[in-house]
C-alpha cells in the first residue's frame, strides 16, 4: 500500500510547478515514473505497481495530492528543490508587523530601511537559490503594497514606493525564471507603478526594460524591442547612471538580435561598452551588477542568437571570467548560450557537455526558463 499523501484544496500551485518541471525537462509521464521507480529502489524501498504509480503521479500533477513520501525521489529526478516543485507549503518570514487593511500608518524611515535591507537579502538569496525563495519574495511584495496603501502622505512615501518597485521587479524576474509569464508581467506592472510613484527615473527605466524579457520569452521580440526603446528614451536616459545606461543598451542589443537585426544589435553593444564605468556595481544601483565579463557574455548571447561563430570566442572569454559572474543562474545561462553556439557550428559533443553542465546548475536554482532551453539542446 502506498504511503499516505496529503490532499490539498488549491490545486493551482502544485499542478503548474510539477507539470511545468516535467515539460521543461522534456520528459513524458511514463519516463518520469520509470525514473521515480529507479530512485525508489536505490533508497531500498519497494515501488508500487505501475498502474498504482500512474494513478498517483496523475493526482500529483493535477494538484489533487501533494506527495509527501516521494519528495526526495521527485527532487532527484527533476534536480529541483522541493519548493520549486510545489512539494512544500512555505510561509512568508514574519519579518515586520505591518498594519491591517483597516489601519493607517505614518511611514517610519527606519522601517522602510529595514524593508529595503530585506529586499537586498532576498536578492542575495536569489543568486544562490533561485526559484526556492519565490514564496518569500512574493509575500514581501504583498507586505510592501499593504504598507503603501495604508500610509498617510509624507515625504517618506517616494522612498517606500521605490523599495516596493525594486522588490516587485525581483519577484517578477523570479517568476519569469520559473516560467510563469503572466505573473512576471503583473509583478513588473506593480514595479513600474511604484517607480512612478517614487519619482525615480532610474528604477523606472530598469523595471520597464526588464519587463521586456517577458515579451522575449513569449516569442514577441519586436514588442520587446519597442518596450526597451520606451525605457531608453532620452527623457529617462539622461537621468540614469552610466552603468544602468550600459545595461539598457546591452538588453536592447539582445532584443534586436532576437529580432534578427544584426547591425542594430552590434551598435547597441558598442554603446554599452563605451559607457560602462569601472567596477562591478554602484551603491545607487543595488539591483544591478554589470562589468566587462557580463558584457562579453551578453555579446556572445547576441552573436549566438544570430548564428555567428564569433559567439564561441566571446562566450568562452566570459566563462574564463566566471568568478565575476553574480549567480548560478547567470552561469547556467552562459553555458546554454555556449552550447547553442557550439551546436550551430556543428560541434555537437561539446555542445552537449555544456548543456549538461548548465542543466546541473539550472537544477539547483529551479530555473524552468533555462531548463526548457537545455531540453531543446539535449534533444537535438
Amino acid at each position: 500500500m502506498p504511503a499516505r499523501e496529503v490532499t490539498v484544496g488549491d490545486s493551482g500551485a502544485t499542478e503548474s510547478k510539477l507539470r511545468r518541471a516535467r515539460l521543461a525537462a522534456g520528459m513524458t509521464q511514463g519516463e518520469v515514473r520509470a525514473k521515480l521507480t529507479q530512485a525508489r529502489r536505490r533508497r531500498g524501498k519497494m515501488p508500487p505497481k505501475e498502474a498504482s504509480l500512474k494513478r498517483m503521479y496523475t493526482s500529483w500533477e493535477t494538484g489533487a495530492v501533494i506527495p509527501t513520501d516521494w519528495r526526495d525521489e521527485l527532487c532527484e529526478v527533476f534536480e529541483l528543490p522541493p519548493a520549486a516543485l510545489g512539494l512544500v507549503e512555505t510561509t512568508p518570514p514574519p519579518a515586520l508587523d505591518l498594519p491591517s487593511t483597516f489601519e493607517v500608518v505614518r511611514l517610519d524611515p527606519a522601517v522602510i530601511s529595514l524593508l529595503d535591507q530585506q529586499t537586498n537579502f532576498y536578492r542575495l538569496q536569489d543568486r544562490l537559490l533561485g526559484a526556492a525563495i519565490i514564496p518569500q519574495t512574493e509575500a514581501h511584495v504583498r507586505n510592501l503594497e499593504q504598507m503603501l496603501r495604508n500610509a498617510l502622505p509624507s515625504g517618506h512615501l517616494p522612498t517606500a514606493a521605490v523599495t516596493l518597485a525594486e522588490a516587485a521587479a525581483l519577484a517578477g524576474w523570479q517568476a519569469l525564471d520559473a516560467g510563469d509569464l503572466r505573473k512576471a508581467w503583473d509583478l513588473h506592472d506593480i514595479a513600474k507603478s511604484a517607480a512612478r510613484q517614487g519619482e525615480n527615473p532610474a528604477v523606472l527605466a530598469h523595471v520597464t526594460a526588464q519587463q521586456a524579457y517577458v515579451l522575449l520569452d513569449a516569442g514577441r521580440a519586436a514588442d520587446a524591442v519597442e518596450l526597451v526603446e520606451y525605457a531608453s528614451e532620452p527623457r529617462l536616459l539622461g537621468q540614469v547612471p552610466a552603468r544602468l545606461r550600459s545595461w539598457l543598451a546591452a538588453a536592447h542589443a539582445e532584443f534586436l538580435a532576437a529580432a534578427g537585426d544584426r547591425s542594430g544589435a552590434m551598435r547597441r553593444l558598442d554603446q554599452a561598452a563605451d559607457v560602462l564605468p569601472a567596477g562591478d556595481n554602484d551603491p545607487e544601483l543595488p539591483y544591478l551588477m554589470l562589468n566587462g565579463a557580463h558584457l562579453a557574455r551578453w555579446r556572445g548571447n547576441c552573436l549566438a542568437r544570430l548564428g555567428e561563430d564569433q559567439a564561441i570566442e566571446d562566450l568562452t572569454a566570459a566563462l574564463d571570467g566566471l568568478t565575476t559572474l553574480t549567480s548560478r543562474r547567470a552561469e547556467a545561462g552562459l553555458r546554454v548560450d555556449l552550447a547553442l553556439a557550439l551546436r550551430k557550428r556543428g560541434d555537437l559533443d561539446e555542445s552537449r557537455v555544456q548543456a549538461r553542465q548548465a542543466a546541473e546548475l539550472a537544477g539547483t536554482t529551479g530555473s524552468a526558463r533555462q531548463r526548457a532551453r537545455i531540453a531543446e539542446l539535449l534533444a537535438a
